[in-house]
């Protein structure tokens, strides 16, 4: 996959999960906390996304770490 498709991808999910942050915090009346999910979301997305890119995916070595 080519750099510009990669961070197009990653701007891309990371704009949709913010909206939809802002979205699930004003139906609970509550911004932040919809924002504070939406990152924590965005993080096991991303630790995931770029594990899969660098082709550690299903990798369950001890020297290497743990897959998420």
């Amino acid at each position: 996959m080519t750099a510009p498709r990669r961070i197009g991808i990653r701007l891309g999910v990371t704009a949709a999960l913010l909206v939809l942050g802002v979205v699930i915090g004003l139906i609970f009346e509550n911004v932040w906390l919809g924002v504070l999910l939406a990152a924590i979301v965005w993080l096991g997305w991303f630790l995931g996304f770029e594990s899969r890119q660098g082709g550690n995916s299903g990798v369950n070595d001890e020297d290497r770490g743990i897959e998420l």
